[in-house]
C-alpha cells in the first residue's frame, strides 16, 4: 500500500509498506477514506517531536471504513464508517479512568499514531484499543465532516472545557488557525459574552470574518489595546492560546485579567519562558498540554445536530498519490489553505 513516511529530519516519502496487521485481540484495521495535515505533521519533519519514529507512517487525522477487527473489539465492527482519535488509549489505567487519556499509561498510550507507530497517510491503518480509538459516525454526518473530530476538533472541545467559560466571560483566542478555528468554533457553543480572536494573517483574518462576523477581530501588535478596550476587569477572563509562535505565550499571559485562566492549546518548536516576577500579582492558571480526546462521541452528536460544522476549513483536496504536493501548500500557506483534505483515490 501506499503511505507517505518520516524518512530524516526535514525529509517524507511515499512510499510502499506492506498492509498492517492485527496485532492484538484489540486491535482494527480501518480503510482509510479520507485524511488531512496536521501542522503537528509540519513538526515532525522539522524534527520538533524527539519522540518521532523515522520510518513510521505519519498522519494522524483520519476517518475510514473498518476491514477487520480483533476478537477483544465489541465498539465497531466490519463495515462501520469511523472516526479516528488522535489518541492511543487503554481505557483502564488510573488515567484513563479519570478521563486523562492523553497519559494513558499503556506503552502506546497518547499520541502515538503517525508519531511512534503507523498513521493514517495511508491506504490503511492498524489502530490499538479500537473499542476506544474509533467512534461511529452517524449517516447523517459526512466524511467531510467528521475529518477532524478525532484530532484538531476534540483539541478545540477540551480547550474549550476545561477553560471553565461562563456567560459573563470575555474570552480571547491567540491563532485563527485549523485548530484555532476549531477552539473558536466550540468556545461559540458556551456562548460567553464577547470573543476575540487575535491573528496576523491576512486571508485567516478574511476567513474569520466572513464565517464568523459576530467576533472581534485583532492583530497581535494591538491585541493588549484592544482587549482592554473590549474587556470589562482589565483584561480576557479567559484566554486560549492556540498559535504556538514565539511571541504568543507572553502575549496570552499579558492579555489575561488578575486569576483568569489561560489555556496553552499550542504546541511550541522552541522552550517558553514563565517570568514569574513580571506576572507576579496577577494569580493566573495555567492549564497546559496535549488534548484528552474522549469527547468524540459526543462532539458527533452536536455535528448531526448541526451546531458544529468544520466542513469550511477543508479548502484544498488532493489524492493521497499527490500528497508532496499538497505538504508543499501547506506548509508554505499558499493560496489561502486552511486544511487540506486527502482522498484515497488515484
Amino acid at each position: 500500500m501506499l503511505a507517505y513516511t518520516y524518512i530524516e529530519r526535514g525529509r517524507f516519502e511515499l512510499r510502499n509498506k506492506p498492509k498492517p496487521v492485527l496485532q492484538s485481540p484489540h486491535d482494527a484495521i480501518v480503510r482509510i477514506t479520507l485524511g488531512s495535515i496536521c501542522t503537528s505533521d509540519l513538526h515532525i519533519k522539522h524534527g520538533s517531536v524527539p519522540r518521532a519514529v523515522p520510518g513510521i507512517t505519519v498522519g494522524h487525522e483520519m476517518v475510514g471504513i473498518v476491514e477487520e477487527v480483533g476478537k477483544a473489539v465489541s465498539s465497531v465492527g466490519v463495515g462501520d464508517r469511523v472516526a479516528v482519535n488522535v489518541e492511543t488509549f487503554c481505557g483502564q489505567c488510573f488515567f484513563c479512568r479519570r478521563g486523562y487519556v492523553n497519559n494513558c499509561s499503556d506503552p502506546d498510550g497518547g499520541w502515538a499514531l503517525g508519531c511512534r507507530i503507523d498513521g493514517g497517510q495511508a491506504e490503511f491503518v492498524r489502530v490499538p484499543y479500537a473499542d476506544q480509538g474509533l467512534t461511529c459516525i452517524p449517516d447523517a454526518v459526512s466524511d467531510e465532516q467528521a475529518l477532524f473530530v478525532g484530532d484538531i476538533l476534540a483539541t478545540g472541545f477540551w480547550a474549550a472545557r476545561i477553560s471553565e467559560i461562563s456567560k459573563e466571560d470575555t474570552v480571547l483566542i491567540i491563532g485563527a488557525g485549523p485548530t484555532g478555528i476549531c477552539t473558536l468554533l466550540c468556545v461559540m457553543l458556551k456562548s460567553p459574552k464577547r470573543i476575540i480572536v487575535c491573528e496576523k494573517s491576512p486571508e485567516r483574518i478574511r476567513f474569520v470574518r466572513e464565517h464568523y462576523p459576530d467576533v472581534l477581530l485583532t492583530r497581535p501588535e494591538e491585541c493588549m489595546e484592544f482587549v482592554l478596550c473590549h474587556s470589562d476587569h482589565g483584561g480576557a477572563d479567559r484566554v486560549l492560546e492556540v498559535a504556538g509562535a514565539d511571541d504568543t505565550f507572553s502575549l496570552a499571559w499579558k492579555c489575561a485579567r488578575p486569576n483568569a485562566i489561560v489555556t496553552v492549546v499550542a504546541l511550541y518548536d522552541r522552550p517558553q519562558v514563565l517570568p514569574l516576577p513580571e506576572m507576579y500579582g496577577k494569580n493566573l492558571v495555567f492549564k497546559t498540554g496535549g488534548v484528552d480526546g474522549c469527547d468524540c462521541a459526543e462532539i458527533l452528536q452536536l455535528i448531526e445536530q448541526g451546531k458544529i460544522d468544520t466542513t469550511p476549513l477543508i479548502t484544498h483536496s488532493f489524492p493521497l498519490n499527490r500528497i508532496d504536493e499538497a505538504y508543499r501548500l501547506f506548509e508554505r500557506r499558499q493560496d489561502g489553505v486552511i486544511k487540506v483534505a486527502i482522498r484515497n483515490e488515484f
